[in-house]
This record gives structure tokens, sequence and C-alpha cells, in this order.
């Protein structure tokens, strides 16, 4: 049985998909890092070993530590040593989208860089706080737009549009909204 995604407090939650070929790769690189640590060589070779395993070691936890959350105000983004938040009554679309529509422009880099600050020629520049590259929302609102990849990327949305609807109304454009599609109802 699958635990409540409600916590008591009322918050939504949902951990990002998790690829095990990609903890393996890390897993791979920590191991291979660790078996050709030099044992007597000179500090300067030793110290840069132990920088580059802490770095796998870093990017893995971050890696599985992604999370998303969703409170009486915020959408939030997390995970260590780092993530976004938005204000739900700042939200203007909620789009399902994927890295490879949005044609990002920063590839790797962007993936791996600290902030997940990307391109993309169709909106621009954005944020990214992901565990999958091929499913996930592009959530707009004040700022930056964000693209998250929750597991139940379809139930994530769903939830959103409703604390989002809460605050704003039907939205344009809102991937969670059941009557998307429909006709808004007039002023």
């Amino acid at each position: 049985m699958a635990p409540p995604r409600v916590d008591a407090l009322g918050r939504y939650r949902q951990h990002g998909r998790i690829s095990y070929a990609i903890v393996g790769v890390y897993l791979f690189f920590i191991v291979v890092v660790i078996l050709i640590l030099p044992r007597d060589s000179s500090f300067t070779y030793v110290w840069v070993s132990w920088l580059v395993l802490l770095l796998f070691v870093v990017f893995l936890l971050r890696y599985v530590s992604t999370f998303y959350a969703l409170d009486d105000s915020y959408l939030h983004a997390r995970r260590i040593l780092g993530g976004r938040r938005i204000l739900l009554e700042k939200v203007r679309k909620i789009e399902y989208s994927s890295l490879r529509d949005l044609g990002s422009s920063s590839g790797i880099f962007g993936s791996w860089g600290w902030g997940g600050r990307m391109y993309s020629p169709q909106v621009g520049p954005f944020d990214s706080v992901y565990t999958e590259a091929a499913r996930g929302l592009l959530v707009s609102g004040d700022g930056l737009p964000l693209y998250i990849s929750p597991v139940d990327v379809p139930a994530f949305a769903r939830e959103l549009s409703r604390r989002v609807r809460s605050y704003t109304g039907r939205l344009a454009v809102d991937a969670g909204d059941p009557l998307a599609g429909s006709e808004l109802p007039a002023p």
C-alpha cells in the first residue's frame, strides 16, 4: 500500500522519479574513483582524487533527494543544497513538458549546473529541479518558469491545479484541470 501523499499539515509531497540506471552510473563512478585512489602519492594528487569522489557523492545525493511539495501558499521544488519555490497565487500556466520538447540548448551543463538554469528557444530562460528529462511539468508564474519531474506527473498536476485554482480560478493553460478544453465561464 502506497503511503499517503498528504501529510497531517495538508502538504502534498512527491519525490522526483529516480532512474536506477543513473544511480548505477553514479555508483560505478564512485567505485572507480575509490579503486584508483592513490595510496602513497603526492598530497595534491590524493587531494584531487578525494575531491572528485566527494563531487560524485554530492551529485548522487542531490539526485536522490529531489522532492516536490505543495503547501497552502507555495510549490516547493527541493533537493540537498538547493531548490526553488513559486507562490501558488502567481502561477499562470501548468503544462506537460519534457526537456527535449523545450529544445534546451544548455545540454548537460544546464542539467549538472548547481542552480539548474537552462535556456529554451520556446520559453527563454527557465529553472529546473528535475530527475527525469522526458516527462515533467513546466510551471510558469512570477519569475522564470520551473521544470519539475514528480513520480506521478498527472496526479501532481491535478493537485497543483486544484490548489492554484483556489487562488486564481481557471488558468488558460492547465494540464491538471479536469475541465481544461472546455470554455471558461463568462465573468
